[in-house]
């Protein structure tokens, strides 16, 4: 039967690759790699840079497709059938590439930028494939380092504090409010940077905030900064700015943080 490696591949850092994963790249016989455009085509450039560092030449195959367009216009109720049309024409490209480009013995392989498991599409992607039932597969997840982890990891602070939880959500939610039950969110796929919404001191659900925020994330164009939200937005704001015209697309990710008053740390 034909099988199927998931494998999280890190941040954006070489070196972030788990032993498991390189384990999983060696026992790959194709690997597939969606081309995003012009623009993005350094993300498809670390995977082969991995590949290249990790696998013995000559001993795999690579198969590339181009990645289908999503609406990034569409809000509100329309947003999430917008990304339900673009995983299920993605699911075509999967079952095609799995059905056409591997054999009935061998094993291919996506690899996911962070880990698999968070905010990421393939394994749903993959369980629509299997659902169709015009192709069969095994499929085995190798967990990557996040770029959560990594933003903790740089700016040497710890994602919750004592006794308390932590909550990890979208830019998207953050600007329908600040979660209630939580005083330490992350924040993910912000392309529209919620965080200035509780930049004002004054505004009712905003209060004292520090943020930790980093784009490219273990890349050489890694940009961190932190500090009181109300201080240093303007800042992150114009750095997101400048990096996005720079290379074409961003990714960012960012801790925010309720000052306490007991002043308990991490």
């Amino acid at each position: 039967m034909r099988r199927i490696n998931v494998i999280g591949i890190g941040a954006g850092d070489p070196d972030q690759l788990t032993l498991q994963a390189v384990k999983a790249l060696r026992a790959t016989d194709v690997f597939f790699l969606l081309d995003k455009g012009e623009a993005k085509a350094d993300l498809v450039g670390l995977r082969r840079d991995i590949l290249a560092a990790h696998v013995p030449e000559g001993t795999y195959r690579l198969v590339e497709a181009r990645d289908p367009e999503r609406d990034r216009t569409a809000g509100g109720a329309a947003y999430s059938p917008a990304v339900g049309d673009w995983r299920s024409a993605r699911a075509g490209i999967y079952e095609r590439l799995i059905a056409e480009e591997l054999g009935e013995d061998e094993t291919g392989a996506f690899l996911v930028w962070g880990d698999p498991a968070l905010y990421d599409s393939t394994l749903g992607i993959l369980e629509e494939v299997l659902a169709r039932g015009t192709v069969t597969f095994e499929y085995t997840v190798v967990p990557g380092i996040s770029s959560v982890s990594a933003l903790a990891a740089r700016h040497r602070t710890g994602l919750n504090r004592v006794g308390g939880p932590v909550q990890i959500t979208t830019g998207r939610r953050l600007a329908e409010g600040f979660p209630r039950d939580a005083d330490d969110v992350v924040v993910m796929l912000d392309a529209h940077q919620a965080f200035r919404r509780y930049a004002d001191r004054d505004a009712d659900d905003a209060g004292d905030i520090d943020i930790y925020w980093g784009a490219y994330l273990g890349t050489p164009d890694e940009i961190l900064v932190s500090g009181p939200l109300a201080e240093v937005a303007p800042r992150i704001e114009r750095l997101r700015a400048q990096a996005r015209a720079r290379k074409g697309w961003i990714m960012d990710t960012y801790l925010l943080r309720r000052r306490r008053e007991d002043g308990d740390g991490a």
